[in-house]
């Protein structure tokens, strides 16, 4: 069989072009949502303790949200981030194929149990609970030759003018 391909390398070059057309097609008709999945689903948990330090955002809010957290179905490992301006993000990383939507509400509810022991301040501003990906689909990059234009401006002007419209294309 081996040897057929070998011997005959016009036949081994025209099955891998027709190969390589059915991949491209199949790329251009398949749209982004059916990829499959190949990195894990992040759920990022937010709290904000206004006035506090890092040491103290430590002690006071990271340490009873991931002892609640801990445990979660399909998690395989969590991180966590203290800041000097009360800032506490608690990134939770399931395995792949776990649904996103459901690790969410998982989270969530095992939140709501750590909020009874939370600074009030804390409950007051909120923990927020969303779903992340740490793959990046794209990247928006806009230049101008003209001076008049400065990087805030363009900025701007790519949010309100360019990033919408992008949103709103199916599959994105």
């Amino acid at each position: 069989m081996l040897q057929s391909f070998i011997t005959r390398p016009i036949l081994s070059s025209v099955i891998a072009i027709l190969i390589a057309l059915v991949g491209v097609l199949s790329m251009l008709v398949l749209p982004i949502s059916q990829y499959p999945n190949v990195v894990p689903p992040t759920i990022q948990v937010t709290a904000y303790y206004p006035g506090a330090n890092a040491e103290d955002v430590q002690k006071t809010v990271a340490i009873p949200l991931e002892e609640q957290i801990n445990g979660v179905d399909n998690m395989t490992y969590m991180t966590s981030q203290c800041a000097n301006d009360g800032s506490c993000n608690i990134t939770v990383f399931f395995k792949v194929g776990t649904d996103p939507d459901m690790a969410t509400v998982n989270v969530q509810n095992r939140t709501q149990r750590a909020m009874n022991v939370l600074p009030p301040e804390v409950v007051q501003s909120g923990v927020m609970v969303m779903k992340k990906s740490p793959s990046i689909l794209v990247l928006y990059a806009l230049i101008s030759n003209d001076t008049a234009y400065d990087t805030k401006f363009l900025s701007n002007y790519l949010n309100i003018n360019i990033v919408n419209v992008l949103k709103r294309i199916n599959g994105v």
